[in-house]
């Protein structure tokens, strides 16, 4: 029996999402990725995706940590953390998990689709 280790990405296929607000697809919130000098603001699912797979294209590993930088809100309620970390990629498809911070729940994603699905799920609860 072999034992494995937790298999952790390079810190430049790992960024930080803060979910301020949500609505089938449409969110008030920030990307956080060791690329950005500083906070992306996030308006939506897709404009996530296509942000984080530009990022996630310059393929070289950076070894500077991701902080989590606590979210500006006066809204109530509290906003949604998820850390995305992209594990393979290959042909555009992702595999990777997807961690709620919140929670402290983790899920495993298979598809760059599944990782929409998984977000919008949790976003709409």
């Amino acid at each position: 029996m072999m034992l494995r280790e937790k298999m952790v990405p390079c810190q430049s296929r790992e960024a930080v999402v803060t979910v301020l607000s949500y609505h089938r697809g449409i969110m008030d919130g920030y990307l956080q990725h060791p690329r950005l000098k500083d906070r992306e603001k996030i308006e939506s699912l897709s404009q996530l995706i296509l942000l984080l797979n530009s990022l996630v294209d310059l393929e070289y590993c950076i070894n500077r940590p991701l902080p989590v930088v606590g979210p500006s809100y006066s809204g109530s309620g509290h906003p949604a953390v998820l850390r995305i970390q992209i594990l393979f990629r290959e042909h555009y498809t992702w595999q990777g998990r997807l961690i709620w911070e919140n929670e402290n729940r983790e899920i495993v994603f298979r598809s760059a689709m599944e990782l929409i699905q998984l977000m919008d799920e949790i976003l709409a609860e």
